[in-house]
C-alpha cells in the first residue's frame, strides 16, 4: 500500500493531520493513504517558498531556469509509465486516454512556457517634458510571489502543470494542494524536481482537504501571495473570500453548464463525433463538457438517435485492457451524485434514450461506474438542464432559429464554454460572438493552443490563463520612468 507524503523543501515528509484513504476508482478498494498536512506543514511550506523565492530561485537567470523547466519535461517524459499508473490507479480513466492527453500534456506545459517566457515583451513609451529633454517610461516583469495552486482531480496532472509551469517560468515558488482524491502526480513529480536540480523549497505539496483543513490554511495564509484554482463555482467562492484578506489576486477556472449549438446545415457525422466526446469523454468529468445539447429541430429526431447509439457503444472494463474506452468516475461519493440526477430526471418525466443507471461491469462491480446516458423532453428548468452534474450525460433540446439557440444557450448562470457546429461562416461568427463564454469552438471541441486565453466568463470563473495572459497573472508589471 502506497504512503502519499507532503513535499516540502525538497523532502517528502509526514504531515500533523489526519491520514485518509486513497481509492482506486475502478474496484473502490483502498490502495493508499495520504498524510494531510496541519498547519505547521502549510507554515513550512510556504516558508520554503518564500526562502527559495529570496534564494538561488530568485536569483537564477531565465535562460538557467528555462533549461531546468526544459529538464522537468523530459524528466515526467523519462517517467512516463510511472506517471501513467499514477494517474490511472487515482482517476480510474482508460489508458488510452491519460497516456494520449494527461501526461504528454502535463509535460509539454513546461516547453510552453519556458518557450512563453523568452519571447514575452514589455513596453517603452517616449514622453515630453516642459523642459524639452523628455523622459522615457519602460516596464519590467517581476515574479509575483509565493503562488497557492489548488488542483482539481479531473485531469490531475495536466491541470496542476498548467499551473505550476508558467508560475515557475516567471521565477514564482508555489505550494501545490492537490485534490484529495488524486494525490499521486503531485507527490511524484517532487522527486522529479529534485532530480533534475530545482531548488529546495520551489516546488511544495501539501495533502489534505479543503475546509479547516490544508485548503483553507494555505487560502488563507498571509505568505501567499496570489491563488489560482480550478474546482467548482462555491469552492471559488470561498477561495475569493479568503483572498479578499492582504487584497491577494486570484485566477480561478470554475463550474460550467455548457451548452452545444447543433445547426441542420452541421456535417451530421463530425457533429456526432465531436458532441460524443465533449458530452463522455473522461466519463463526462470535463470542465469543458457538453451537459446542455441544442439541435436545430430539421435534424433533431435523427441526431438524438445517432447520439443515443454513440452513448450505448463505450466498453468499461480494466483501464489498461485496449478495448476500454471509459472508466468509472472519481469516488463513490461523485458516483451518487450523477446517478441522484439520473434518478431526478426520470422522476421529472424525462425520455432516456440511453443508459440511466450503473452498468454491471464483470470483475469490477465495486468500481464507481455510471452509464454514458441521453435525455430529451425536459423544459428548461429541470435540474438536470441547470445543475453542473459532472458525469457522463446530456439533455438534447429542439431549436428553430438561430436567435432561438443563442438564447437558450446563454440561458445559465454559467458561461465557461461552446461549441457550434454549422456550415455557414457568417453563422458562425455571429453565434459564437454572442454566446457568453470564455471559449467557443466552431466544428470542433477541445482543440487548444495554449498561446490562447483560457478562462470562464460569468459563474465561470475569472481571469484568464495561457500565453501571455498567464505571464500576466504570475508576474507584477513595474514602470520605471527615467527622466533625461
Amino acid at each position: 500500500m502506497t504512503t502519499y507524503l507532503n513535499f516540502i523543501d525538497g523532502e517528502f515528509v509526514r504531515g500533523s493531520g489526519p491520514t485518509f484513504a486513497n481509492h482506486y476508482p475502478v474496484t473502490g478498494e483502498v490502495i493508499g493513504e495520504v498524510s494531510s498536512a496541519g498547519r505547521s506543514e502549510v507554515d513550512a511550506a510556504v516558508g520554503a517558498a518564500r526562502a527559495a523565492l529570496n534564494g538561488p530561485w530568485g536569483k537564477m537567470p531565465v535562460a538557467e531556469r528555462v533549461a531546468l523547466l526544459r529538464k522537468l519535461a523530459a524528466g515526467i517524459n523519462a517517467r512516463f509509465d510511472e506517471f501513467l499508473a499514477a494517474e490511472i490507479k487515482d482517476t480510474g480513466k482508460p489508458a488510452s486516454l491519460a497516456s494520449h492527453i494527461d501526461i504528454p500534456r502535463g509535460a509539454a506545459n513546461f516547453n510552453v512556457f519556458a518557450d512563453q517566457v523568452l519571447v514575452t515583451g514589455t513596453e517603452c513609451f517616449e514622453m515630453d517634458t516642459p523642459d524639452g529633454r523628455g523622459a522615457v517610461n519602460y516596464s519590467i516583469r517581476r515574479p509575483r510571489g509565493v503562488i497557492g495552486v489548488i488542483c482539481p482531480w479531473n485531469l490531475p496532472l495536466l491541470l496542476m502543470t498548467w499551473k505550476v509551469a508558467p508560475a515557475l517560468a516567471c521565477g514564482n515558488t508555489v505550494v501545490v494542494k492537490p485534490s484529495e482524491e488524486t494525490p499521486a502526480t503531485a507527490t511524484l513529480l517532487g522527486e522529479v524536481m529534485n532530480a533534475v536540480g530545482i531548488p529546495r523549497g520551489v516546488y511544495n505539496v501539501v495533502h489534505g482537504h479543503g475546509p479547516d483543513a490544508a485548503g483553507e490554511f494555505l487560502t488563507t495564509h498571509p505568505g501567499i501571495d496570489g491563488i489560482t484554482f480550478t474546482g467548482e463555482t462555491r469552492t471559488g467562492e470561498a477561495i475569493m473570500r479568503a483572498a479578499a484578506n492582504g487584497v491577494r489576486p486570484v485566477s480561478l477556472e470554475l463550474g460550467g453548464k455548457n451548452a452545444g449549438l447543433v445547426f441542420d446545415d452541421a456535417d451530421l457525422d463530425a457533429a456526432l463525433e465531436g458532441i460524443g466526446r465533449a458530452c463522455f469523454a473522461n466519463s463526462g468529468q470535463v470542465c469543458l463538457g457538453t451537459e446542455r445539447l441544442y439541435v436545430q429541430r430539421g435534424i433533431y429526431e435523427r441526431f438524438c438517435e445517432a447520439l443515443a447509439e454513440k452513448a450505448k457503444g463505450f466498453a468499461f472494463g480494466d483501464p489498461f485492457a485496449k478495448t476500454t474506452t471509459m472508466g468509472p468516475v472519481i469516488s463513490a461519493e461523485h458516483r451518487d451524485k450523477v446517478l441522484s440526477y439520473y434518478a431526478k430526471a426520470k422522476a421529472a418525466g424525462a425520455e432516456i434514450l440511453a443508459g440511466g443507471g450503473a452498468p454491471e461491469v464483470d470483475g469490477f462491480n465495486g468500481g464507481y461506474f455510471v452509464q454514458p446516458t441521453v435525455w430529451t423532453g425536459l423544459s428548461a428548468d429541470a435540474a438536470v438542464v441547470t445543475d453542473e452534474i459532472f458525469g457522463p450525460c446530456t439533455h438534447i433540446t429542439p431549436f428553430d432559429s438561430e436567435e432561438e439557440g443563442i438564447a437558450m444557450a446563454n440561458a445559465s448562470p454559467y458561461g465557461l464554454a461552446t461549441s457550434i457546429w454549422t456550415a455557414n461562416l457568417g453563422r458562425a461568427h455571429r453565434t459564437a460572438a454572442q454566446i457568453e463564454v470564455g471559449i467557443a469552438w466552431v466544428n470542433s471541441w477541445f482543440l487548444r493552443d495554449l498561446r490562447t486565453p483560457f478562462g470562464g466568463a460569468k459563474a465561470s470563473g475569472i481571469g484568464r490563463e495561457g500565453g501571455i495572459h498567464s505571464m500576466e497573472f504570475y508576474t507584477e508589471l513595474r514602470n520605471i520612468c527615467i527622466k533625461l
